[in-house]
């Protein structure tokens, strides 16, 4: 998964760490990288932010090699098999840990700049970063917070090195991480914009998050939904019947219509796998044929994105008095044009949109219309349409983000591959429909009299 920047991270990241429910939890950003995304999170979950100062010791001769780190309450953990392969002695390590904690006293000094820590005792704490790479200033980080007081050690990264991942494990409570991909080497080449943050910028957001001070957290849906019903429906298309699947949760949180790609249909194992898992979440979908049977034989329809994009726009017209629900569009190849061009009419009213192996490309005209928040997903290894989607991406001018899922081909058949693919669409869908769902609700919906 390939993340534009920080706080896109930052917001997407948010959204799951909201599914655990934390009661009062406070928001810990490692500086300096750290500190963008955890103040994202800070501001969805209503939470107050503050620092979490560790700093790594690195071998002397080559600095970027950690023998361990230290932190606040003087706190050190120090890897003793690192040590022994650099044959540093006592002294060696001892001028180094005496000038990381030097910099660990200046840099909170100037972080807080006069304010008080913000008090752990018997808090849930998330500790959040921008990656993990070793694992080491994570795992000090938890050791500090526990130190303090705290009373769950939530650890929340955007992506990780696996093997990483695995021994942090077991040292939080609980391990929320959005993206551990195999072919790791380092944090930055999963960021578009990995611009190196500034003292004074995490100075700025501790400032303005103290400023603003508490606020409610931004809804969130939770819970688990009810049975879901399957149906077999015929969707009117302006005269024109097309043969459709709906399945609807009980208390379905929004709905996502599939638009398949070249060649496919309602039955296409691919949607039809991304949208069990919607549907296991609480989101409603709908499968259905865009073209009819005779309409498929002209290999040319296949690739007539207005006819498509016309199919869909009256498919989501059928179906908006029959569920009064939030729309969002799943698209896949041809699809997701048909997706992007439909989503970019004036009263459209599209909620989200993600795109599986998308050519965008082919609605590039129409690109600068879409208002929904767009979500392009490629594989890594699909390397044509990867360049097709970035060209694309250029010319949104909504929410737009691009993920990347590592050593997929077109058609996410790898292992785990699709797997990746619907859950970064739910995350996707979750962030932008559940959220206006819950802010529409009546007051007898949230239990008022």
């Amino acid at each position: 998964m390939l993340f534009t920047d920080r706080t896109a991270a930052g917001r997407l990241l948010a959204h799951d760490i909201a599914l655990l429910a934390l009661a009062q939890p406070v928001v810990l950003g490692l500086p300096r990288g750290g500190v963008p995304v955890a103040a994202e999170v800070a501001r969805v979950l209503g939470a107050p932010l503050d620092v979490i100062v560790v700093r790594k010791l690195g071998v002397p001769f080559q600095p970027e090699v950690a023998f361990g780190a230290v932190g606040e309450d003087g706190v050190r953990l120090i890897s003793r098999p690192t040590v022994r392969a650099a044959r540093l002695g006592e002294r060696d390590c001892a001028r180094v840990e005496e000038a990381e904690r030097a910099e660990l006293r200046r840099r909170l000094a100037l972080y807080r700049r006069g304010r008080e820590r913000t008090a752990l005792t018997g808090r849930a704490v998330v500790i959040v970063d921008d990656g993990i790479a070793t694992g080491s200033t994570a795992s000090v980080a938890c050791e500090v917070a526990r130190r303090q007081g705290a009373a769950q050690v939530v650890l929340a990264v955007p992506v990780a090195s696996p093997q990483a991942l695995e021994r942090l494990r077991h040292e939080a409570d609980t391990v929320v991480c959005l993206s551990a991909p195999p072919r790791f080497s380092s944090v930055g080449q999963w960021y578009e914009d990995f611009a190196q943050v500034g003292d004074e910028e995490v100075s700025a957001l501790l400032a303005a998050a103290a400023r603003a001070g508490p606020h409610a957290a931004e809804p969130q849906r939770g819970g688990r939904p009810g049975p879901a019903e399957t149906e077999d429906v015929s969707v009117d298309a302006g005269g024109t019947a097309l043969p459709g699947i709906l399945t609807i949760p009980g208390d379905a949180a929004g709905i996502v219509v599939f638009a398949h790609g070249s060649g496919s249909s309602r039955l296409s194992p691919r949607n039809l796998r991304v949208a069990e898992v919607l549907n296991d979440a609480g989101l409603a979908t709908l499968l259905f044929d865009l073209l009819t049977p005779a309409e498929a034989q002209d290999r040319s329809n296949v690739f007539d994105v207005p006819l498509l994009a016309l199919r869909l726009t009256q498919a989501t017209r059928w179906l908006r008095p029959r569920l009064p629900l939030h729309v969002g569009y799943f698209g896949a190849s041809t699809g997701a044009a048909a997706a992007l061009v439909a989503a970019a009419e004036p009263r459209s009213e599209i909620a989200a949109i993600v795109s599986r192996g998308g050519r965008p490309d082919l609605a590039m005209t129409r690109l600068g219309a879409v208002r929904a928040p767009t979500l392009l997903i490629v594989g890594g290894a699909d390397a044509q349409v990867m360049e097709l989607n970035r060209r694309a991406a250029a010319h949104l001018h909504c929410e737009h983000q691009i993920a990347v899922v590592a050593g997929a081909t077109h058609l996410f058949e790898e292992p785990g591959a699709l797997d990746s693919v619907a859950d970064v669409a739910l995350s996707w869908f979750n962030r932008h429909l559940a959220p206006l769902r819950a802010a529409t609700r009546g007051p007898a919906d949230r239990g008022g009299t």
